[in-house]
C-alpha cells in the first residue's frame, strides 16, 4: 500500500501545509486556530498555536523559500506569519473583503499570493518595501459566485481560479514593479493585470480544486457532478477534456508526473486519473487498490446497481454493499478528503510523495515509490 504514515491530530481538519523541510505540519483543526506539529522519533508533538483569527481558518500555505505562513479565514483577513525569535509573529494583510476568505496560496517566486473569496473576488497580495506592508490588488467582476480554489501557473503571473459558478478562469496578475515582463512578446504574462486570458464553462455544477501541470501545459479541475476536466494549450483555442466516473465527487487535486493526476474528495479514496499516449485522460485505479479497476466491469457493475435500485430490489443488501466496496478501496480516511499537497521539492517534474486531510481529522502520508509499476508508463 502506497500510505506510508497516518496520524490524527483533531475531530475534524479543515487545510494544511508543510514546512519547507516537511519537518512541521500546521493545519487547523476545524476552529479560528493553526496548530503547528514536528514530528519525533515516529510521534507528533504540537509546537505552536497561532491564534488571531476570530472564526475557522480556510486556508494556509507555508513559503518554501522564504519559511513564512499565509492563513486566510471566514473572518475576512489574512496574516503572514514570520519566526522570530522562536515565536510566530503575524503580520494583518487588510483584504477588503465584506465576505469570507476561502482559499490561499504563495505564488511559485514567492513575491505575491492569491485569496480567493464569497465575495466574488480575488486578492492578489505582495510586499511593498517603502511602505513596509502587505498590499492587496482586488479582481473584482469576473467571477459571478464565491471563489473555491486558486493555483499559480509556474510562471508566476498567471492565476487559475474555480468558483461556485461552474466556470474556470485564468487571469494575469502582473504587477509593476513585482514581475518581471515575459522575453516571449505577446504572451499572455504580458497582459495588464485582471486582465481574463480563458474562461471554461465546462462544468454545470460547482467547480472546486484546480492545479496546474508541473509545465504549466496543462490545467486539470473537478466539478461537483462527479466530472474531473483536463484542459490543453491554454489561451484563445485551448483543447478541453471531461471525464466522468461512478463515485462521488472531487474536492481537490494534484499533478504527480505530466501525464498523471490524482484526484480527491467525498469518497475518501484517493483516485489517479492518466493521459495515454495520444493524450486521452481516463480514470484509472484507485491508491491503494490490488489492481487498476475496469472500466467496463465497473460501468457495468453500475449499470446493475442502478437497476436494482430502480426497481427495488435488495436495497439494504446493495447500500452495505456498496459501503464496504467503498471502504475495501483504500481504508485511510474515514471521511471527505479536503485537501491534497505536494510533498516534493518545488518545480520538481514528478511528484513521489503526497499527504492528504479530511474531515475525520487524519492526515495521511502517500509514498508512490514501489507503485511505479503499477502505475504505468505515464508516471
Amino acid at each position: 500500500m502506497a500510505v506510508v504514515d497516518v496520524h490524527r491530530f483533531a475531530e475534524s481538519i479543515t487545510c494544511h501545509a508543510w514546512s519547507p523541510d516537511h519537518s512541521m505540519v500546521a493545519l487547523c483543526p476545524n476552529n479560528n486556530e493553526v496548530h503547528i506539529y514536528k514530528s519525533s522519533q515516529d510521534q507528533w508533538e504540537r509546537l505552536h498555536v497561532l491564534e488571531k483569527h476570530d472564526q475557522i481558518v480556510s486556508g494556509i500555505d507555508w513559503s518554501s523559500k522564504s519559511n513564512k505562513i499565509v492563513t486566510v479565514s471566514h473572518d475576512r483577513n489574512s496574516y503572514v506569519w514570520n519566526l522570530e525569535g522562536g515565536e510566530w509573529v503575524p503580520t494583518l494583510v487588510i483584504l477588503r473583503l465584506n465576505r469570507a476568505a476561502l482559499c490561499v496560496q504563495w505564488s511559485p517566486k514567492e513575491n505575491k499570493f492569491a485569496v480567493g473569496s464569497g465575495a466574488k473576488t480575488v486578492c492578489i497580495c505582495y510586499y511593498e518595501q517603502e511602505n513596509n506592508w502587505w498590499v492587496s490588488k482586488l479582481i473584482r467582476k469576473r467571477h459571478e459566485s464565491s471563489v473555491t480554489n486558486v493555483a499559480w501557473h509556474p510562471n508566476n503571473v498567471l492565476l487559475a481560479t474555480t468558483s461556485t459558478d461552474g466556470k474556470c478562469r485564468v487571469f494575469s496578475t502582473f504587477i509593476k514593479g513585482v514581475d518581471t515582463k515575459d522575453p516571449k512578446a505577446g504572451s499572455p504574462a504580458e497582459s495588464k493585470f485582471g486582465e481574463q486570458i480563458l474562461q471554461l464553462d465546462l462544468s454545470y455544477s460547482w467547480a472546486f480544486g484546480v492545479k496546474w501541470s508541473p509545465s504549466g501545459n496543462t490545467l486539470a479541475y473537478v466539478g461537483h457532478s462527479s466530472m474531473i476536466y483536463f484542459v490543453d494549450d491554454v489561451g484563445p483555442s485551448p483543447l478541453a477534456q471531461s471525464v466522468a466516473f461512478r463515485d462521488l465527487p472531487l474536492r481537490d487535486v494534484l499533478f504527480i508526473s505530466e501525464k498523471m493526476v490524482i484526484g480527491v474528495g467525498y469518497d475518501s479514496n484517493a483516485m489517479v486519473f492518466a493521459a495515454d499516449d495520444t493524450g486521452i485522460w481516463s480514470f484509472i485505479r484507485y491508491i491503494g487498490e490490488q489492481k487498476a479497476a475496469s472500466s467496463g466491469a465497473s460501468y457495468s457493475s453500475q449499470f446493475s446497481e442502478a437497476f436494482t435500485k430502480f426497481y427495488g430490489q435488495s436495497k439494504a443488501t446493495t447500500a452495505n454493499e456498496a459501503s464496504e466496496s467503498s471502504k475495501s478501496r483504500g481504508g485511510v480516511h474515514d471521511n471527505c478528503i479536503n485537501s491534497i499537497v505536494s510533498l516534493s521539492q518545488a518545480g520538481s517534474p514528478k511528484v513521489m510523495r503526497f499527504s492528504t486531510s479530511g474531515l475525520d481529522g487524519k492526515i495521511a502520508i502517500w509514498n508512490l515509490e514501489n507503485m511505479q509499476e503499477e502505475l504505468g508508463h505515464q508516471f
